[in-house]
């Protein structure tokens, strides 16, 4: 059967338009970095947290030129005292010996007004007592006679007395118990619930810079202390000025012991992961032989060998143990990348080209694993500031006087319940600051991490 052929008409075919517009290029060409911080900024998160971490870099370098306080004064008259605490003392005239001669006749009471300087307390007699002993507490008595902290004890004879025993601005409830002829208490007593002000003799506002000296302040005079923004510990050191120099140690050990054991990883790792075969199976079992070396026995043994004992700041035996010990899993991470980069077209272009190993490392694939070391770090950064606050909170870290965070919880939990600002700020700060590194480290991990990018 024929088959009839048609030939195509002009009809059949619609020309092209050709036009001179030239479509231009809608997003500008970006380096690798760029493009990352360009995704690192869109992660609210992250950048929140790097701007944490800068403010916590100011605090900590340009804050002592600030607060000019010197972390080891102490401040006697401010004793564990509360942030922003009322600094108001009263001036009251020294000590001199007190004999009354005039007694109440009913109940407790004291001379002229109670302070912390001193509370004098006179009281009327008990039928029966041989003896008087005199308590002090810092709560009401209850029904079930808990008198507080004995203070001493005197004969029948005196009927008053003075305390001067460690007195701080609060209320203090005085409880004076009859003894009998064997020393036991009977059920006779008096109370009295007694406010204190905070007061400072003449003399020592003299030496306190308070008062000139020769001037002749009037008795009753309000002065103020010096100002403690963060308040004082047991020892009434500044407690900002302690958090600001306690940040340089924490922040040194965990910004410089991450970088020595990073580095050695990365060394490591990419060594292994290019020689491959044997080379690969020797240095990689030694690294898993390391992983279970015990650290914290590590770190006792240290001490040993540097001669610190107990009491002394150990922060060179906590660098040295975390650089030996802690660098395995940064190689492991490192050798996974370079055995997968090894594998790459322009790696084996370069070893045709006659590169050597070094220069391929060096050159290619360190550069290309930089995304995964800068994570790794912002991660091993976190770890190595809670390392040293767990061995300063257990003692084997940095020891008193030398403030860290970690040596200040260990002294704070001591009095978390009296005075828990001595605990709260430190704390605080460690904690703002591992969640400020871990939040930048995930960040980090998903503007540096190209599979990512492919995702959107």
């Amino acid at each position: 059967m024929a088959q009839t052929q048609t030939q195509p008409q002009q009809l059949d075919f619609t020309p092209i338009q050709q036009t001179e517009e030239i479509q231009g290029i809608s997003r500008p060409s970006l380096s690798y970095w760029q493009d990352a911080w360009i995704r690192l900024k869109t992660n609210r998160r992250a950048l929140i947290s790097l701007y944490i971490i800068i403010g916590l870099l100011l605090f900590t370098f340009l804050g002592p030129l600030v607060w000019q306080v010197d972390p080891a004064q102490q401040d006697v008259n401010q004793i564990s005292q509360a942030p922003f605490a009322d600094r108001t003392v009263t001036l009251v005239k020294d000590y001199t010996p007190w004999n009354p001669t005039v007694y109440p006749q009913n109940g407790i009471e004291w001379e002229d007004t109670p302070n912390t300087e001193i509370v004098r307390l006179k009281w009327s007699p008990l039928e029966g007592a041989d003896q008087y002993r005199i308590y002090r507490n810092v709560y009401p008595i209850g029904p079930e006679r808990s008198l507080g902290l004995p203070l001493f004890e005197i004969s029948a004879d005196q009927t008053w007395s003075e305390d001067r025993l460690d007195l701080k601005p609060s209320t203090y409830y005085y409880t004076v118990v009859a003894l009998d002829g064997q020393g036991r208490e009977t059920d006779l007593y008096h109370e009295i619930e007694v406010e204190l002000t905070r007061a400072i003799t003449l003399t020592e506002a003299r030496n306190r810079g308070l008062v000139a000296q020769g001037e002749n302040a009037e008795i009753g005079t309000q002065f103020k202390y010096d100002l403690h923004p963060l308040g004082t510990d047991y020892l009434g050191r500044d407690m900002l000025a302690r958090l600001m120099h306690g940040a340089r140690v924490s922040l040194f050990i965990g910004f410089f012991a991450p970088l020595l054991y990073v580095l050695f990883g990365v060394v490591y790792g990419s060594t292994a992961g290019f020689l491959g075969g044997a080379t690969d199976q020797v240095l990689m079992r030694s690294a898993d032989f390391v992983v279970a070396l015990p650290f914290l026995l590590f770190m006792i043994l240290f001490k040993i060998v540097f001669g610190i004992g107990p009491g002394e700041s150990g922060i060179t035996p906590m660098l040295i143990a975390m650089v030996v010990l802690l660098w395995p899993s940064t190689a492991r991470l490192v050798r996974g990348q370079i055995l997968q980069i090894r594998e790459e077209g322009y790696i084996s272009a370069s070893t045709l080209l006659g590169a050597k190993t070094n220069y391929l490392i060096m050159r290619h694939m360190i550069p290309n694993t930089m995304g995964v070391i800068l994570v790794t770090v912002t991660f091993a950064v976190p770890s190595a500031i809670f390392t040293e606050a767990f061995l300063s909170f257990i003692g084997m870290g940095v020891a008193p006087p030398t403030p860290s965070w970690g040596s200040m919880c260990n002294e704070g939990i001591k009095t978390m319940l009296s005075t828990p600002h001595e605990l709260i700020f430190p704390a605080l700060l460690i904690s703002i600051t591992v969640l400020a590194f871990n939040l930048l480290g995930d960040g980090l991990r998903d503007a540096l991490d190209a599979r990512m990018r492919n995702r959107e």
